[in-house]
Order: structure tokens, then C-alpha cells, then sequence
């Protein structure tokens, strides 16, 4: 595996460009390390033949992906959507979460901080709504 990929910097500034990268939905999310991890893997030897040079930014790492779709392997061309749209699910959930599961913390955890209401929430066995359930799993509190 390339060097690019081993040290942790480049890593950081992938999830952070993985969380501003707008996508269409996609029916799981996934860790931001897994994401990092599976693009790494799936798309690292084709951003360092392909992208050298480009700042890890969404914008100009897609860009640049899509500039060389005829020259990508199969894999990247196959992952990458999955794992921007994964990761920009799951920024949506946790920025989201509060909001979804605002009823079920007034009624289930009155009083707590709000550090404290999803951990109530994950362990309340029930009164817990669908959507603040599939938003706390999707956020990956679950």
C-alpha cells in the first residue's frame, strides 16, 4: 500500500473531505475509519496514479475521479460513490439526532444533559419512536 495511505494526516483531512462530499442517500452508513479504510484500499493506488498533487478536498478529490473515470479501476469506480454517500448519510443522522429524537428525550430523559440523552435513549427499552431509533443507529450510537 502506499505511504500516502499509512500515516494518519492524510487520513483526517479523507473523513473531513468524506463529510462535506454531498451524495444521494444510501440505505446504511458507515464508520468514518471504515470509510477511510475501503477507500483506501479501493481507491488509494488509483488517487496517487490519477490525483497526485490534488488537495484531499471533496471537490477536487471527486473531480479528479471523474476526470479519470476511463482510467480508475472497476473497484474505485465502484466504492467511492458508496462511501461518500455512507459517510454523508451518517454526518446527516448525527447532525440530525437531537432534532429527530427531541419528543422521546422530553418524555424518557427529563432532566438529563444533553451528553447524557442518548445514552438514555440507546438504553430506553421502550417508548423509543421508529425514526429517533433508525437516526440513532444510522449516526452510529448504536
Amino acid at each position: 500500500m502506499n505511504r500516502l495511505w499509512r500515516s494518519p494526516a492524510p487520513l483526517a483531512c479523507l473523513l473531513a473531505m468524506l463529510l462535506a462530499a454531498p451524495s444521494p442517500a444510501v440505505a446504511e452508513t458507515m464508520s468514518f475509519e471504515e470509510a477511510g479504510t475501503l477507500l483506501g484500499a479501493s481507491c488509494g493506488k488509483d488517487i496517487d496514479d490519477n490525483c497526485r498533487g490534488v488537495n484531499l478536498d471533496p471537490t477536487r478529490l471527486k473531480d479528479c475521479l471523474l476526470r479519470n473515470q476511463d482510467v480508475i479501476s472497476a473497484q474505485c469506480k465502484t466504492e467511492y460513490p458508496r462511501v461518500f454517500s455512507a459517510v454523508q448519510q451518517r454526518a446527516a443522522a448525527r447532525a440530525g439526532v437531537f432534532k429527530a429524537c427531541e419528543r422521546e428525550a422530553a418524555k424518557l430523559c427529563p432532566g438529563a444533559r444533553k451528553a447524557d440523552v442518548l445514552q438514555c435513549l440507546s438504553l430506553a427499552r421502550r417508548g423509543v419512536g421508529i425514526q429517533c431509533s433508525k437516526t440513532i443507529t444510522d449516526a452510529g450510537y448504536r
